[in-house]
């Protein structure tokens, strides 16, 4: 055999080896060469990462056509970010961040849970928000952080020009909080908990639920705005893949932290008590209040929150941003 055929053959010996190869490569949501590819975000936590968990292990994305790849990120408007770069198609973010879909950069595609993880924490002897005077507080800012730092301030008659304001990201506040750099943060649990380990005689001044009344805390998927009008197919399936997950979680609620925790390689008792800061709602719950008008209400709810913070010139109508039609019309897929 000539050195050139002798070539040829070895080529073509090598090909047939790559496509055997990407044939078998992979494994859980990543199998499958015909499956059509999907950038997903998460945050590290049970809001963040439960469904995702989900329908890894029930291999939902196989079951509806596609291919997850996620990637972790430590707050939703950095996911926001990336969903405007192209750079994710889906994402998850907490109530702090809805201001951004609210001002156009992104859709919400499904609602989540209702969260209950956010505080207002501050050292030993501080007892309320208005002997934050002066102090320095740390906040992730346009999170869920800032958002409960705000109503918290406005509610003892303050406003961030009364206090320290230093925007950190959150693994900043947990190293700032415990080396005293920090006397306060606007944050959230599972972090807080990290946080209780080395400082654990620190207060509580304010929490999500102090403010039910006048606001709801909602948190949520997102996709880029090009995902949703231009990759239609891709998103409901996506949606489809949501909806199975949260089916799932609401019948099997401790499976599901099972299946989270192994996700996040974290122990099962402190997922379990992020869980614990969580009220899930079922599939027939979103529905229903999708359909009557609940979450929009919610959602303009929120975007009132954020004229008055200055995060939105002026409120948008969530009927503009969050896709519920599509989000009950992914039943029947």
């Amino acid at each position: 055999m000539s050195v050139s055929r002798k070539l040829s053959a070895l080529a073509a010996g090598a090909a047939a080896l790559a496509l055997a190869l990407a044939g078998c490569s992979g494994s859980g949501d990543n199998a499958g060469g015909s499956l059509q590819p999907v950038n997903f975000g998460y945050i590290a936590d049970y809001n963040g990462t439960s469904l995702l968990a989900i329908a890894k292990d029930q291999k939902l994305w196989q079951k509806h056509g596609l291919k997850a790849n996620t990637k972790v990120f430590t707050n939703g408007p950095l996911q926001i970010q990336a969903l405007g770069t192209g750079d994710l198609d889906f994402g998850y973010i907490g109530p702090g961040a809805f201001w951004l879909p609210a001002s156009g950069q992104a859709k919400v595609i499904a609602i989540n849970t209702l969260g209950n993880a956010d505080r207002v924490i501050a050292r030993s002897g501080t007892t309320s928000i208005d002997q934050l005077r002066g102090k320095t507080v740390g906040v992730p800012e346009g999170t869920s952080g800032d958002m409960i730092l705000t109503l918290a301030l406005e509610k003892a008659g303050m406003t961030k020009n009364d206090v320290k304001v230093v925007n950190m990201d959150a693994s900043t506040i947990v190293s700032a909080f415990a080396s005293k750099k920090i006397d306060a943060a606007g944050f959230w649990y599972p972090a807080i908990a990290t946080i209780k380990k080395q400082v654990p005689d620190l207060t509580e001044l304010a929490k999500n639920s102090d403010f039910e009344s006048q606001v709801s805390f909602p948190t949520a998927f997102v996709a880029g705005n090009d995902v949703v009008s231009g990759q239609q197919d891709k998103t409901t399936k996506t949606i489809a893949v949501l909806r199975d997950a949260i089916a799932y979680r609401s019948a099997n609620p401790d499976k599901s932290i099972e299946l989270t925790a192994k996700m996040l390689n974290m122990p099962v008792d402190q997922v379990k008590a992020d869980a614990g800061n969580v009220k899930v709602l079922s599939l027939d719950e979103l529905d229903a209040k999708t359909k009557d008008g609940t979450i929009d209400k919610w959602l303009n709810g929120m975007a009132d929150y954020f004229v008055e913070a200055g995060k939105l010139k002026k409120k948008t109508d969530a009927k503009t941003y969050y896709t519920g039609d599509l989000f009950t019309g992914a039943a029947a897929k």
